[in-house]
């Protein structure tokens, strides 16, 4: 029904009821008395949001690492293929008409399918329409996605990957806080107005404003510098939510690719905080619910309360890689002609409870059959079973093996120049508790399962000092443990949440780290070459982009001076380490530099 007819039997309606009132009137008061009094109630309507985040490359239900279905511990499954099987549930269940489906970004990096399709058979492949199509676009897109956020791993391929997938997309990629360097205006679309139907009612107008995270100026600042900018996200939601509801939203949701509270990974080298949802539901009225992301963590939903409205905010984080799917449901009132939010609720449905949709498996088959292919090239062999399990734990030979080649890398590169002469120490951790390099064969894959980031290699000029320092820094991953307490490995690590990934151990050095002491004052006997490492000596450290351009916010290595860097992944380069060795023996790089002491007595043997 239009607007105009709706109006036209409003009136009518009015007009009837009067002369009934009029009748009513000429009556005996006793008889007006006796007559019911109707009240039209008020139009609501019901609909639902849907959403995703850090799907990170997971089409299928598959672990390109072990080139079988993923499992974990908690019997999470993973993929959008599950997770079509859920949307496709909740559309007939509540109507096609009254679901909107949207992302909190961070889509094309995270596994082997989406490394192959940005740089084996990349997607930016010219001419254009000869370009293969990326497998994340085509589940998308047969999913009917209404929109997504741009996350920061969206950029480790370089702005002309996330724009070639950006193309290849039937919805919009949002960003109002990533801005053109050049025109100082947004380089996405901020936001985008659906238009949901109502019948016997005006359309149900719902703004979605997508945010990315401001860290991507840090972590991938070779890839934007000079080319976009990013302000911070309550900073931009305050200049944007006006804008959205000017527009006519009368349900305003931000997509947001920042956790709720977390702790800012960057100190203070930027201006803005890393994990700002929570403040920005506080801070900025007019939003009614976020989906949030990045922090690859499980919240099915927090409220929080507007300090200037007093009114709700529901945020909701459907963990990562398709373990989740966030459900927001909505109810709507009609109040002097516009749609008033009365309730929302948020709650996460896990993936595992159900099967892939056949559909979205058979439209990327080809693609996933191709990377399955090529995962499971041999490229050598290893001597006996390298398992990354005790890295937290103990120093073991298969982070070494990412150090070593990290330093034989370095060294090449700066044989013949003026720091060849300077030990070359390395920075590794341990990024995949999964990795494993199997006795024997040793496939492409045992390799980059070592690696799962897109990091690139640079080395940095440090001191003796700055060395120690960082150590320090990296000891604060333990927590305390007090002398003749149990050691229970449970609650030993990740203190403060720090992650895996920012646990480096330094390789070319031996060092103590004591977990009895306080933190700054860990690191005990650190020895180069049997002797104890001068304070003022140059050292070259290898380290990955992330922690070069100040990912972690570890001490010195962002401002020190950069004297090599190289453009190929960490990951490729141990793959052609390993094919040109032919084989990984732990004797050829095993330096057992660091392990775990309690007043100077060993943690373990």
């Amino acid at each position: 029904m239009s607007l105009k007819r709706r109006d036209f039997v409003a009136g009518t309606a009015a007009v009837a009821a009067g002369a009934a009132v009029a009748a009513t009137a000429s009556a005996s008061p006793a008889a007006a008395a006796e007559q019911p009094q109707h009240h039209k109630p008020a139009l609501t309507h019901t609909f639902t949001v849907l959403g995703t985040t850090d799907v990170h490359g997971h089409a299928v239900n598959w672990d390109y690492f072990t080139d079988a279905e993923y499992e974990d511990k908690a019997q999470n499954d993973v993929g959008l293929a599950k997770i079509a099987t859920l949307v496709s549930q909740i559309r007939k269940e509540v109507g096609e008409d009254r679901v909107l489906l949207i992302d909190a970004g961070d889509i094309i990096q995270g596994t082997q399918l989406s490394y192959y399709y940005a740089r084996v058979d990349p997607i930016t492949k010219k001419p254009e329409h000869k370009a293969p199509r990326h497998p994340m676009a085509l589940a998308m897109n047969a999913m009917k996605y209404d929109a997504a956020a741009v996350g920061n791993h969206e950029f480790n391929y370089g702005i002309d990957t996330v724009r070639a997938f950006e193309r290849q997309l039937h919805f919009p990629l949002l960003a109002a806080n990533a801005i053109d360097a050049k025109t100082n205006r947004p380089a996405f679309p901020p936001y985008i107005v659906k238009k949901l139907r109502v019948p016997h009612g005006p359309h149900i107008k719902v703004g979605i404003l997508g945010l990315t995270n401001p860290g991507i100026a840090i972590w991938d600042k070779d890839n934007v510098a000079g080319k976009m900018t990013f302000n911070g996200i309550p900073e931009q939601a305050a200049v944007y939510v006006p804008r959205v509801r000017s527009a006519g939203a009368d349900v305003v949701i931000v997509s947001a690719h920042s956790g709720i509270d977390e702790a800012t990974s960057w100190g203070d080298q930027l201006p803005y905080a890393e994990d700002a949802s929570g403040a920005m539901a506080a801070q900025v009225p007019g939003i009614d619910a976020v989906l949030v992301g990045h922090t690859h963590k499980e919240v099915p939903q927090r409220i929080v309360v507007n300090e200037a409205t007093g009114k709700n905010v529901v945020l909701s984080e459907p963990y990562c890689w398709g373990y989740r799917l966030t459900r927001f449901d909505f109810e709507v009132t009609l109040v002097d002609h516009e749609w008033q939010v009365t309730s929302c609720t948020a709650t996460t449905l896990n993936s595992n409870t159900v099967d892939e949709d056949p559909h979205i498996a058979a439209l990327v088959a080809k693609e996933h059959a191709a990377v399955r292919a090529y995962v499971n090239q041999t490229i050598g062999t290893c001597t006996q079973d390298l398992s990354i399990a005790r890295a937290p734990f103990q120093c073991v030979p298969i982070v070494d093996l990412i150090a070593k080649v990290q330093v034989d890398t370095v060294k090449a590169g700066l044989a013949g120049g003026k720091y060849a002469s300077l030990p070359v120490l390395a920075q590794a951790a341990p990024f995949n508790r999964t990795a494993d390099i199997p006795a024997g064969t040793v496939r492409l894959r045992d390799a980059a399962g070592l690696y799962i980031y897109e990091n690139t290699l640079e080395a940095k000029l440090m001191t003796g000092a700055q060395i120690r320092d960082y150590l320090e820094y990296t000891a604060e991953y333990f927590n305390t443990l007090a002398v003749g307490a149990p050691i229970d490995e449970s609650a030993l690590t990740n203190a403060g949440s720090r992650p895996d990934y920012n646990f480096d151990e330094v390789y070319g050095v031996s060092y103590d780290i004591d977990v009895s002491q306080p933190v700054g004052s860990r690191i005990k006997n650190l020895v180069l070459q049997g002797a104890p490492l001068d304070d003022q000596a140059q050292f070259v450290l290898a380290v990955n982009n992330y922690r070069a351009n100040g990912g972690g916010n570890f001490p010195h290595v962002a401002d020190a001076q950069l004297v090599w860097s190289s453009s190929d992944e960490i990951r490729n380069t141990i793959i052609a380490w390993v094919k040109a060795k032919g084989e990984i023996n732990p004797k050829d790089f095993y330096a057992n530099g660091w392990r775990l002491v309690r007043q100077g007595a060993p943690l373990y043997s």
